[in-house]
């Protein structure tokens, strides 16, 4: 689940928006009790070398409004920075864990489209064949669109996530889906057809346009060719190769299994706890679990090409442009434009949990960070911006939005 434009309506519920794509505000029903501790926020560190997060990740917690962040800066195979801050459980008080786990939102999708790639160096799938070929009728133009254009969001697919059910307009709704919404389970075609009850942004391939329709596509067609679940294939092909044992691709389990810092949607009386949740509406869009730790594992050997021949990187790595999130977009992966050169990776976000995972393009130098927002986004204002800057091109001097902007998560997938 990344740049979210803010919302007319200022709606905080279940919008599963596009990732990166700007948050809502806070809307006037709910007068919000500061969830951050009143003193700095407890930073704890693990190894760290030459660059130290530990400033920068705190004022996430003490002035942005978060309840906790974790990040993990690696040089090479070298863990430079490591560490936590802020509270993983507000009632108790328990600190955040810096190898807590995390739900990582819209950072599915890259896992996706590697699983996607690797099925077309196979020859089991065509990257310019149409959707239809492998899904008749899942919508209503799937002849007309091709693979390559759901993996870079030019199909012009509605995005179901925007779908007017789900969204709240006030406390009630919003109780209502902490009480009932967030537990619903959903099938892939479900999703697809919410999608097409709606009229396309545009014909296929003439526009771009962030929808986690298009991923929701992709994780069927992973099913159809393979003959297992998407997240059968993600498992077999990349998390267990890879060792990657704090992450997981849920179907309707609501648990985060392991250490993790709980995410939280405001209400007046204070928090409410939202780390439980059913991802299937997220799905392939973005239902992940994973830790700083393994996102950074997996971001080196996609970029290193242990994942992917180079033939299927080099597409991975063909841009369109992506106004929208600051950068162009690839297939399942994000070029944004710093003042140090490019950097790679990809935002995502789900209620209760903002996630970056970003590097340089060839794999050796990358971060990943998860933030818990709450009241003010994080993503408003410079210190996540001084964050990236100083753990990616080593200066905490960002130039005004020359950063990523961290999603803005209220009741939201990106």
């Amino acid at each position: 689940m990344t740049d979210m434009q803010l919302s007319a309506r200022r709606r905080i519920g279940l919008r599963l928006c596009a990732l990166v794509l700007a948050g809502a505000s806070l809307p006037a029903f709910a007068p919000v009790a500061s969830a951050a501790p009143a003193e700095p926020a407890p930073v704890s560190e693990g190894r760290h070398g030459r660059t130290d997060l530990r400033a920068e990740l705190g004022a996430l917690v003490d002035k942005a409004g978060a309840t906790a962040a974790l990040a993990e800066l690696r040089d090479r195979g070298r863990v430079e920075w490591r560490g936590a801050a802020g509270k993983a459980d507000l009632a108790t008080g328990e600190r955040a864990r810096a190898d807590g786990r995390f739900r990582i939102g819209s950072v599915t999708k890259t896992f996706v489209s590697t699983v996607t790639l690797q099925l077309v160096d196979e020859g089991r799938i065509r990257l310019d064949a149409p959707v239809g070929r492998y899904l008749p009728g899942v919508v209503p133009n799937a002849k007309k669109i091709t693979v390559r254009q759901l993996l870079n969001h030019t199909s012009g697919l509605f995005d179901y996530t925007t779908d007017p059910q789900f969204a709240t307009e006030n406390e009630e709704d919003l109780r209502r889906y902490l009480a009932e919404g967030r537990w619903k389970s959903y099938r892939p075609q479900q999703l697809a057809d919410i999608s097409s009850r709606h009229a396309p942004y545009f014909p296929p391939g003439r526009g771009w346009k962030y929808s986690n329709t298009n991923y929701v596509l992709a994780g069927m067609l992973i099913d159809k060719v393979t003959g297992r679940t998407w997240q059968h294939e993600v498992d077999r092909r990349i998390i267990r190769p890879l060792k990657l044992t704090d992450t997981s691709m849920p179907a309707t389990s609501t648990r985060i299994p392991g250490p993790h810092a709980k995410g939280y949607l405001p209400l007046p009386e204070g928090p409410a706890d939202v780390s439980r949740l059913n991802p299937s509406i997220a799905d392939a869009a973005g239902a992940g679990i994973s830790s700083t730790r393994d996102l950074n594992r997996f971001f080196a050997a996609l970029f290193g090409g242990r994942l992917l021949p180079a033939a299927q990187l080099n597409e991975m790595k063909r841009t369109v442009p992506a106004t929208e999130l600051g950068g162009d977009y690839g297939l399942g992966v994000i070029r944004y434009r710093t003042p140090c050169g490019p950097q790679w990776g990809h935002l995502g976000g789900i209620d209760g949990y903002s996630t970056a995972m970003l590097g340089s393009e060839n794999g050796r130098h990358r971060v990943a960070v998860s933030v818990n927002p709450y009241g003010e986004d994080p993503s408003k204002g410079a210190h996540f911006e001084k964050l990236l800057s100083k753990a990616l091109c080593g200066t905490s001097a960002a130039s005004a939005g020359a950063m990523p902007s961290l999603p803005a998560t209220r009741n939201t997938l990106r």
